[in-house]
């Protein structure tokens, strides 16, 4: 056999790959199990749109998996051709899955419940080891109750506290985007930043980044909030953001925002893309936590009960999403739906 095919071979057996969405849920969650089993990963991620990233993992036989935040359902095909492959794989999830593969090689920490984001599946199976950064994740996936409870429990004051939220919605923020050339730095390298600090208290104190990204959301955030609703009603409101490397990075936090705000309504931040098509950021309201993941799927989007997205929506559907939008029975879906799965066993 050519000594460079075996060489090829030699390297892959016993790689292990990361792989995660870009946002803060994402990333806070590989950061946490790293931190517990610390070992070279190559690292899988990107934007936040960008969900079916398993297709990109060269894993063999005889490689280690790790997935966090991506949903099961959008994975699917490239999960089970992985695990017929010989491949282990451990999925950290709180998407819509679908039917989980029931296969030895996979360790499946799936739950829907609309309170539970990645980071907290993580920070359950580690047992709270390094809380710290899924207060962080929780912070940046809009669950702020959640958050608030996890900080308690670690004893962090109020001033860490709202430290660690600006922190989650900075990373989050800074996933949105058509490309890398929209967002500041692109979740690749930002990911070896935080990895390097067990508590992400001393990340926000030695990494420029962080006030970098902050600074740049708080902008963008004022310019979005000057927005007038496109459509409003009695149980929430619906605006539409230009085309614009702002827009494209502002969309998911000025949702999150605008549901801070009005927990009782629900919010809808579509936005033009350069195609013609449109872009779209679901809030449930935060008080009926459930029919985000419903609506958009209806469009062609994913999400789950609490938030969802469109990724490409025909701009002449969105009379048709305005209409369904104000009908929605929102929380109904996350009474019927929410349900966990775990499988495979205790980490190492």
């Amino acid at each position: 056999m050519d000594s460079t095919v075996m060489s090829a071979q030699s390297r892959r057996t016993g790689q292990r790959f990361d792989v995660c969405n870009g946002d803060a849920d994402g990333l806070c969650a590989v950061v946490q199990w790293r931190l517990h089993e610390p070992s070279a990963a190559t690292l899988v991620t990107g934007l936040k749109r960008e969900i079916a990233l398993l297709e990109r993992v060269p894993a063999q036989a005889g490689d280690e998996v790790l997935v966090c935040d991506l949903s099961m359902d959008r994975n699917r095909d490239a999960l089970v051709r992985l695990l017929d492959r010989g491949v282990r794989v451990r999925y950290f999830d709180h998407h819509a899955a679908g039917e989980v593969p029931d296969h030895p090689g996979l360790e499946a920490h799936i739950d829907l419940a609309s309170g539970v984001c990645t980071s907290m599946l993580v920070d359950r199976s580690l047992r709270g080891r390094f809380r710290a950064w899924a207060v962080v994740g929780a912070f940046g996936d809009n669950l702020r109750s959640a958050a608030e409870r996890l900080a308690t429990e670690i004893g962090l004051d109020s001033g860490e506290r709202e430290r660690l939220r600006r922190l989650g919605e900075a990373i989050n923020y800074n996933a949105y985007g058509d490309d890398e050339r929209d967002v500041h730095i692109a979740p690749a390298r930002l990911y070896p930043l935080l990895a390097r600090y067990r508590d992400p208290r001393e990340f926000i104190e030695r990494e420029p980044v962080a006030h970098e990204i902050d600074a740049l959301r708080r902008a963008d955030l004022a310019r979005a909030m000057e927005q007038a609703p496109w459509w409003q009603g009695d149980a929430g409101a619906v605006f539409l953001l230009p085309d614009a490397p702002w827009s494209r990075r502002v969309i998911g936090s000025l949702a999150n925002e605008l549901a801070g705000a009005a927990p009782a309504r629900a919010h809808a931040v579509a936005r033009h893309c350069a195609d013609g098509t449109l872009t779209v950021s679901v809030r449930a309201p935060i008080e009926a936590p459930g029919g985000a993941h419903e609506l958009c799927r209806r469009f062609g989007g994913a999400g789950r009960e609490r938030a969802g997205g469109i990724d490409r929506m025909p701009a002449d559907r969105f009379e048709a999403f305005v209409q369904e939008f104000a009908r929605m029975r929102w929380g109904t879906q996350a009474r019927a739906g929410a349900r966990a799965v775990v499988t495979g066993g205790d980490p190492k």
